[in-house]
């Protein structure tokens, strides 16, 4: 008796078909977007001036080579979304540690600190710290942008964490300790190379929400990238051209730093566990 043949697609047909059908939607939507824009300006008259948008990024002068405004806010930006994020890498992993630990005082030191930072609002904490914490420490105002957006996003990248080191199995934990390893030698070694792999792509989500919320910092007169937007607009009423020019260099930032981390993802899948 002869055997059905199996006619199904074979898989490499399906996944061509799969992405061909992402795609075609993908520029239908982008399609539909820039017909909308158009269709927008048109019937408002706006005048584009994208022209002038250049000068604003660089400029050629007898000097050489200069920076416009917006990047060297961009400049600020990236100084400040840096220092943030050691700073927050280093607040989690204390706070993660510290939820993990056996002594109640420093799990509710921990829990007291995540419920204030995570139930109220980014801005709020800005202008608490700008105001009241800066003036008492005698610390300017990019120092204390840097401490509230790392003590706002340490709050989230110790929960994820914790959940990695968590997730290591008890057979690592177990063989550290028989080799007479101490605490320090335990995490360092063992559980958090395996626990930072496990974790990047959420914490790569949270340094991508990281840049985005340094746009706040420009409630405080630091003259990052969103503030100088913000200056440019109101000289030139060049509203539309300058917003979407400074967003598409956030774009730029969060899509480098998202395939900086597929990277290195790639260069470590074959160490993961």
């Amino acid at each position: 008796m002869t055997q059905p043949r199996d006619v199904r697609p074979p898989r490499h047909r399906m996944i061509s078909r799969t992405a061909l059908a992402d795609t075609g939607l993908y520029l239908c939507v982008m399609a539909g977007l820039v017909w909308l824009l158009a269709e927008g300006t048109r019937q408002s008259g706006y005048n584009w001036q994208w022209y002038q948008i250049p000068k604003y990024l660089w400029r050629v002068t007898d000097q050489g080579f200069v920076w416009g405004p917006l990047l060297q806010g961009l400049g600020v930006t990236l100084r400040i979304t840096a220092l943030s994020m050691g700073l927050m890498l280093g607040i989690g992993l204390i706070t993660a540690l510290m939820r993990m630990s056996s002594s109640l005082a420093a799990r509710g030191v921990a829990r007291g600190y995540m419920e204030l930072i995570r139930n109220s609002p980014l801005l709020i904490q800005i202008f608490f710290i700008y105001f009241v914490i800066a003036p008492i420490l005698d610390i300017s105002a990019f120092w204390a942008a840097i401490i509230a957006l790392s003590l706002f996003e340490g709050a989230y990248a110790s929960e994820i964490l914790r959940a990695g080191i968590s997730s290591i199995a008890s057979g690592q934990w177990e063989a550290a300790q028989s080799l007479g390893m101490s605490p320090y030698a335990m995490y360092r070694h063992i559980i958090l190379p395996q626990a930072v792999r496990r974790v990047l792509p959420p914490l790569t989500s949270q340094a991508v929400s990281l840049v985005k919320d340094s746009a706040l910092v420009s409630t405080i007169a630091i003259m990052d990238l969103t503030q100088q937007g913000r200056m440019i607009d109101a000289e030139t009423f060049l509203t539309f051209e300058i917003w979407f020019t400074v967003a598409a260099v956030y774009l730029a930032v969060t899509l480098a730093l998202s395939g900086t981390v597929r990277l290195l993802e790639r260069r470590y899948a074959g160490l993961r566990p």
